[in-house]
């Protein structure tokens, strides 16, 4: 797509903070961007605008990236498609990349990697310079991590600041459905509430939580790793700035 004209992206994510987050992403292409946050929201804004390119969330709340997909083809056979998803797990992928689409972006990632696989997609030239992912040292990560944030957003504060709010405004309805599940012994609404916020505490550098998040999502029916998770959560409601 070599022309001068601002590519328009269809973004499908159910998670607000996430779709803040990649809003910003994407908009920095630069590109204009229409979101939804359900399969029903996408279908009604695929049907009436022609964008260049999609990208979808694997997990929505009413179906699923794939299912979405399929539905999207049968009158835009042509448009290319990203997926994006808290699971890393390779059969995830395979299955995503033979459904259709170009790419799988593992969340979280920082925002140059959203730029550099629309931009591959698109034919766009890559204006990035590449940036080296640091891991967090779980004995010493910190309840926010300015540095890890400022990464992901290629340092842009004001988005920081932005996108903190909300996932604080955010992170108590996400605290109290996943102690609800974890108490019900509802495995599949735990793995799914906890697979949305640990994409968000990666994009807002909430790096206890996040770990406390992992550590919860191996060891779904340990209590310890229940009350870590609370502990992490509260402090990171009580450190917010």
């Amino acid at each position: 797509m070599k022309n001068s004209q601002v590519p328009r992206v269809l973004l499908v994510e159910d998670d607000p903070t996430s779709r803040a987050f990649l809003t910003a992403a994407v908009e920095a292409v630069p590109a204009q961007v229409d979101g939804a946050d359900s399969l029903a929201a996408a279908m009604a804004l695929g049907a009436s605008q022609d964008y260049q390119l999609w990208l979808f969330d694997a997990h929505l709340p009413d179906g699923s990236g794939i299912d979405l997909l399929a539905r999207l083809r049968r009158s835009h056979p042509a448009t290319p498609a990203l997926a994006h998803t808290a699971t890393g797990e390779s059969e995830v992928r395979e299955r995503l990349i033979a459904s259709g689409f170009s790419e799988v972006l593992v969340k979280p990632l920082p925002a140059a990697a959203v730029r550099g696989a629309i931009r591959r997609l698109l034919d766009l030239p890559d204006c990035d310079v590449p940036l080296a992912a640091a891991a967090i040292e779980e004995a010493a990560a910190p309840v926010w991590d300015d540095d890890t944030a400022a990464r992901a957003l290629n340092g842009n504060r004001a988005h920081i600041a932005t996108l903190r709010g909300l996932f604080v405004q955010e992170l108590p309805n996400a605290r109290r459905s996943i102690l609800a599940a974890a108490q019900l012994g509802n495995l599949d609404a735990l793995r799914g509430e906890l697979h949305k916020l640990r994409a968000s505490c990666g994009f807002v550098g909430a790096a206890r939580l996040a770990q406390a998040v992992q550590v919860l999502q191996a060891q779904p029916d340990s209590a310890q790793s229940l009350e870590r998770f609370d502990r992490a959560a509260q402090e990171t409601i009580d450190r917010a700035e």
